[in-house]
């Protein structure tokens, strides 16, 4: 099975007829196994959806999409999940658990009955390969890149530290460089922005200021709601890593803040908002 969805920046692209990009996920068992960053090469509308069925897509995930689009998908067995927003892989991984809900097609067999959930995220909130990579808002919407790596797949090992000189994370550590498809949204602004115009066994030094790379933590995020609201969350304590769904039924990462008796205190905003991030990125090879 392949779930496709329309995609910048690492959220969902909300113009289904004007997106530059799709992530591909390849699933086995309810579970992603792998995925691909491929380009619309410039087509539209109802041509997007020969180019999904050439691609053996069974399901589509996007956010605002036309009737004539909608019979395109219809007509090459393609599944709509229309109305979705916010982080790509959140939205596939809700879909998968049932908890996608859609507000622009009928895709009544993932619905989310509850209006709010808490679930439990194991290892907390991850950045997938590593810390140099985009999670959902982290960047918001950014200008086009431009560079020799734009639109190719490119391997780079790279380090990150704070200004204090600590690592937070490192491919050398893993021993396995991180592959990304530069300009694609799948990195930090900043990342992308350095390797854009690199040549293959180039090695670079990057200050990265918040705008650059997890934005500023926003106020905003910080809420507190009862506890006999969010049904599970009793269980939870102040530090644990969790999944909230929205009235739409997508899920987001929040950590809990504070907790007590009846009130429980969410902090949505990325765990890297508002820090300088600094990498030494090595360019291993371009595809």
């Amino acid at each position: 099975m392949k779930i496709a969805v329309t995609y910048d920046n690492g959220n969902i692209f909300q113009h289904f007829g004007r997106t530059e990009f799709f992530k591909v996920y390849e699933i086995e068992d309810n579970k992603v196994i792998s995925s691909d960053v491929i380009g619309s090469n410039g087509i539209g509308h109802g041509a997007l959806a020969g180019l999904l069925s050439g691609q053996s897509v069974n399901v589509l995930i996007c956010g605002g999409i036309g009737g004539g689009a909608q019979a395109a998908l219809a007509e090459a067995g393609v599944e709509l999940c229309a109305g979705a927003e916010g982080d790509a892989d959140q939205a596939v991984e809700a879909y998968l658990k049932g908890e996608l809900i859609s507000t622009g097609a009928n895709c009544d067999h993932h619905h989310h009955e509850d209006g709010h959930s808490c679930g439990d995220h194991e290892d907390g909130h991850s950045c997938g390969g590593g810390c140099g990579e985009s999670c959902g808002g982290g960047c918001g919407s950014q200008p086009t890149l431009t560079g020799r790596n734009v639109g190719k797949t490119c391997r780079t090992h790279y380090r990150g530290t704070f200004n204090d000189g600590t690592q937070f994370d490192s491919s050398y550590d893993r021993g396995e460089p991180l592959e990304f498809v530069c300009g694609a949204g799948q990195m930090i602004r900043g990342f992308d922005a350095a390797v854009a115009d690199m040549e293959v066994g180039q090695i670079v030094d990057v200050h990265l200021m918040p705008d650059e790379a997890y934005g500023m933590p926003d106020p905003n995020a910080v809420f507190t709601i009862e506890i006999v609201q969010l049904p599970g969350s009793e269980e939870l304590e102040a530090g644990q890593q969790v999944y909230l769904t929205n009235q739409y039924g997508q899920p987001f990462p929040v950590k809990v803040t504070a907790k007590d008796e009846t009130t429980i205190t969410f902090d949505a905003n990325h765990e890297m908002a508002g820090k300088e991030l600094n990498f030494r990125i090595e360019l291993v090879e371009v595809k």
